[in-house]
């Protein structure tokens, strides 16, 4: 018998169902942690929670990792000076996550995408807050699904004069007409996670995958020697 149980899971599915959108729609993030816990799950560690307060379905610890780190990683070592880039926001909701990166990569500027969505999968971009114009964008997102908000965030930025376009975001989901939609896209390059294996034929040149795998390892390790894990939330 197991001493102790510790479930990883790098993408943490249903987690956008973390609240009642409309009567009578089901929580299914609060039903997966309970069912995790019913299983006999004595920790939790995933990578970047669509919504922090998931955290607080559990009744047990929850590590909410964060693949910041990997892309500041990234950033340093394939964009050379930082001088004209700017980090966005492709929303209101990931304001925190595009800070947390700006700051880590010496006080970037900040930009802020405002967007509507008329319906489910569907956004329109209402206003850029911040300065774009021959600037390099990074925009950050915690998951790519059918791509329709961040190509269009991408498309609006290189409308405001953007020289560069980046996408940086934790989870590929790549749903729907997304691969098709990110070729398309007028971006210079994409940066994934490994936290969802994606298709060798949505693969196309402008994709870089960064692995999770040295991340949730030293997690584990700690984990296994009583170590502290909050380092890794902000190294």
């Amino acid at each position: 018998s197991a001493a102790e149980i510790s479930v990883v899971i790098p993408y943490f599915g249903y987690a956008r169902q973390d609240r009642k959108a409309k009567p009578r729609e089901p929580i299914t993030a609060k039903l997966v942690s309970s069912l995790l816990q019913s299983a006999g799950a004595d920790r939790v560690v995933a990578i970047d929670l669509h919504a922090s307060q998931i955290q607080g379905f559990f009744d047990i610890p929850v590590d909410n990792l964060t693949a910041i780190p990997l892309f500041v990683d990234h950033i340093k070592a394939n964009l050379g000076e930082l001088e004209d880039v700017v980090i966005a926001s492709p929303d209101i909701g990931g304001v925190k996550r595009a800070r947390d990166l700006a700051s880590k990569l010496g006080d970037l500027p900040l930009v802020i995408i405002d967007k509507r969505r008329p319906r489910p999968n569907v956004s329109e971009v209402m206003n850029i807050i911040g300065e774009v114009d021959g600037k390099r964008v990074i925009l950050v997102d915690d998951i790519v699904d059918t791509a329709g908000s961040i190509t269009s965030a991408a498309k609006a930025l290189k409308d405001r004069g953007a020289k560069e376009v980046y996408i940086y975001a934790t989870h590929a989901l790549l749903s729907g007409p997304a691969p098709e939609r990110l070729r398309e896209a007028p971006v210079e390059k994409i940066v994934f996670t490994d936290t969802i294996r994606i298709p060798e034929d949505v693969l196309f040149d402008k994709i870089e995958i960064v692995s999770v795998a040295g991340l949730v390892g030293e997690a584990i390790r700690r984990i296994r020697n009583n170590e502290s894990v909050s380092v890794l939330f902000n190294p």
